[in-house]
């Protein structure tokens, strides 16, 4: 006997608003399949104008509700069965973040839960690693966001310290992040990883699935220090403009990927990672799968 049926999940981070539709396929005697049917991204860049004013401005408040009034429908013609909207750090620092959520509820119907860091990185962990790891290997998972990143040390298949730092590439752009920060994730990185001779890197998050894309790699190929290195390089050489007309970057990444690529790239020197692995899964992922574990609440459409 087949069934499929459709979950949702919506993230709303600090760069981008994403609605993620999966097919949930469960065959009687064989493991529940997880298959990606439509993505939606929306760049609202709600974390410019929070790490920035401490406020979600009125025409950001009105592009995200325009855009939950959309994903709405988009479930609606899906025939979503179940979703969970989870906002990050821009709407959990935001000071008039609980009237956004409210107002969300009132014109969309559409019901956000705030997280926090830990929670965050809770959620990201629960997605299925185990299909891109070696459970004889151990890993620092890294989910890098607009305001902030999220840290996992994987060993042996299982998660060993896990911890959030409000360094992402919106406050890295808006020069938001303190020597301090960076020298706080030095030393959570350095310890952690201390205990293992071989660390490798598994990165999330759409910059460095966008540079894995350009690298033309093979899924499951990993990219080295040496190649991220020499292509920051490369993007340093070229002007914004550039990177939008001539490396065909979309606008609302041709900035975010520089700062990206630093904490990928500072991350893999303290870890002494050789090696970053990208399996394309993030927050979204993880959402759909604690709906079907029922490890998070839900919302039914």
């Amino acid at each position: 006997m087949l069934s499929i049926k459709k979950y949702a999940a919506i993230d709303i981070g600090s760069n981008a608003v994403r609605l993620l539709i999966s097919n949930i396929i469960e065959q009687e005697g064989k493991p529940t399949q997880f298959k990606k049917n439509s993505l939606v991204r929306v760049p609202i860049r709600l974390g410019t104008d929070v790490f920035l004013s401490n406020t979600i401005s009125v025409e950001n408040s009105e592009r995200l509700v325009d855009t939950m009034k959309a994903f709405r429908l988009l479930m609606k013609s899906h025939k979503v069965v179940k979703y969970k909207a989870c906002a990050t750090s821009a709407m959990r620092e935001s000071s008039n973040g609980k009237e956004i959520v409210d107002l969300v509820l009132k014109k969309s119907g559409i019901q956000i839960d705030v997280i926090g860091g830990e929670e965050e990185a809770a959620i990201i962990a629960a997605t299925d690693l185990n299909k891109y790891i070696d459970n004889t290997k151990t890993y620092l998972y890294i989910d890098v966001g607009g305001g902030s990143t999220e840290f996992t040390i994987i060993h042996e298949g299982n998660p060993a310290a896990s911890k959030s730092f409000k360094i992402g590439t919106v406050r890295l752009l808006n020069d938001m992040v303190q020597k301090e920060n960076w020298f706080e994730l030095e030393e959570w990185i350095k310890v952690n990883t201390k205990p293992y001779e071989r660390i490798d890197v598994i990165g999330s998050g759409g910059n460095i699935n966008k540079i894995f894309k350009v690298s033309g790699k093979s899924e499951g190929k990993p990219l080295s220090y040496f190649y991220l290195t020499s292509y920051f390089n490369t993007l340093q050489s070229y002007t914004y403009e550039e990177r939008i007309t001539e490396l065909n970057l979309n606008q609302d990444r041709a900035d975010v990927i520089i700062p990206a690529m630093r904490i990928y790239l500072s991350s893999m020197k303290w870890s002494g990672a050789k090696n970053i692995y990208v399996p394309k899964i993030g927050l979204a992922d993880g959402i759909i799968k604690s709906i079907y574990f029922d490890t998070v609440s839900s919302n039914i459409q």
